[in-house]
């Protein structure tokens, strides 16, 4: 028996008045995870824990079946991970996008405009970075790049403080979502200073790109411990994602994190090559569960681009899941896929709720012949609902 779940991040929504009502989920052209759900089994499912922010940290971590309760020490920490970062006890991991802030005004006075600069390359970015760590490093701090937008500090000794997500302030003045912590403001302030005359952004903004000119500061956290992920379910897994948090996830849970070329975390990302990437996992590898994780849905949204966001699900459906179920059918594979969000990501916030999200299971040895529809409204409407995200995993485990 084989295991896929196929996580389309951000992907669930809520009705849009532009879409005669529906959700880009329900109003996108989906006709392969519209046959899964008609054989197979839909319900809601609540993957981020009350009182826990929905943040993808603590909802894929549910979906891989970790109770975040009991396990979750913070989202940068895990993407350290994932770029080979080693951590000490007392160290403090935070995430530092490269943010577009407006440029006229004093710094607390400036309006957040993209929370991931244009979607930065990565080689653009460590040119960024090195002018930051060439300000910045020292015994106490140190800088990393990660990918595209996405970055490390690492404070030695450190604190965890309260810290706010760009992608929740889009549009807002920053001075309320700063940091109280003294250095870290510091280091933000000083970061424009560095960053928005810096001759790559003025670069970037002679060919009509967004200056990554600050850096912004979330997700502080410990080093994570997490129980192996054979050890726990007696499955070896392979995880395919473009995101240093699901890479993190899965170096922190030994599972073999597979690279793609083109993988991108967003809508131009290589849907085909992460299909292969778990084909050959499964097929080749002798992996017994694989993790495709695509960002795309969740960027889009974020992006608040809906024609986008509806053209990502439909590329998840075609060009993702279609390959991986025709290939493990060819090969005469028994296997049972997984398919839902990790939290919604509606676009009229542009950000995260902790809604639950609909999911199909669905097993090739059992097919029940009926219509179906994945979507939110019909996930709903089957009375199928599981409180405790995490718990999801054993089920679609058990044979």
């Amino acid at each position: 028996m084989k295991y896929v779940v196929i996580l389309g991040d951000g992907m669930s929504d809520e009705p849009i008045e532009k879409l005669g009502g529906k959700t880009p989920l329900e109003y996108a052209n989906t006709p392969v995870m519209d046959e899964l759900a008609g054989k197979g089994e839909v319900g809601m499912v609540q993957n981020v824990p009350a009182g826990m922010a929905p943040g993808s940290d603590v909802a894929n971590l549910s979906v891989l079946g970790y109770d975040p309760h009991a396990c979750y020490t913070g989202r940068s920490p895990l993407e350290a991970l994932s770029i080979g970062i080693q951590m000490e006890q007392s160290d403090v991991a935070f995430r530092c996008n490269l943010v577009t802030l407006t440029e006229e005004e004093p710094y607390e006075e400036k309006t957040i405009i993209d929370h991931s600069s244009g979607e930065i390359s990565t080689a653009d970015a460590d040119i960024l970075m090195d002018a930051i760590r060439n300000a910045f490093d020292d015994d106490t701090f140190r800088f990393y790049t990660g990918t595209s937008y996405r970055h490390i500090m690492i404070w030695k000794h450190g604190k965890v403080v309260p810290l706010a997500p760009p992608h929740d302030h889009l549009t807002q003045v920053i001075g309320p979502w700063l940091p109280q912590e003294p250095k870290l403001r510091e280091f933000m302030e000083k970061s424009y200073e560095i960053l928005n005359n810096h001759p790559l952004n003025l670069q970037r903004a002679a060919q009509g790109k967004n200056k990554a000119n600050s850096l912004w500061y979330w997700g502080a956290g410990t080093r994570p411990s997490l129980r192996n992920f054979g050890d726990k379910t007696g499955r070896k897994g392979a995880m395919i994602s473009a995101v240093d948090l699901l890479k993190g996830i899965a170096v922190g849970s030994g599972m073999k994190v597979y690279p793609v070329e083109g993988a991108t975390g967003s809508i131009d990302t290589n849907f085909e090559g992460k299909a292969q990437a778990a084909v050959d996992a499964l097929l080749r590898d002798g992996c017994d569960f694989a993790y495709i994780h695509v960002e795309a849905p969740d960027e889009m949204a974020h992006q608040g681009l809906l024609e986008e966001k509806i053209t990502s699900i439909e590329y998840l459906d075609r060009r993702l899941i279609a390959p991986v179920k025709q290939a493990l059918e060819k090969a005469g594979e028994d296997f049972r896929m997984l398919i839902l969000p990790d939290h919604p990501n509606p676009l009229k916030y542009r950000t995260h709720t902790a809604d639950p999200v609909p999911y199909v299971l669905y097993d090739s040895r059992y097919q029940r012949r009926a219509a179906g529809h994945y979507n939110e409204k019909e996930a709903a409407a089957s009375g199928i609902f599981i409180p405790e995200g995490y718990t999801l995993l054993q089920k679609f485990l058990e044979e």
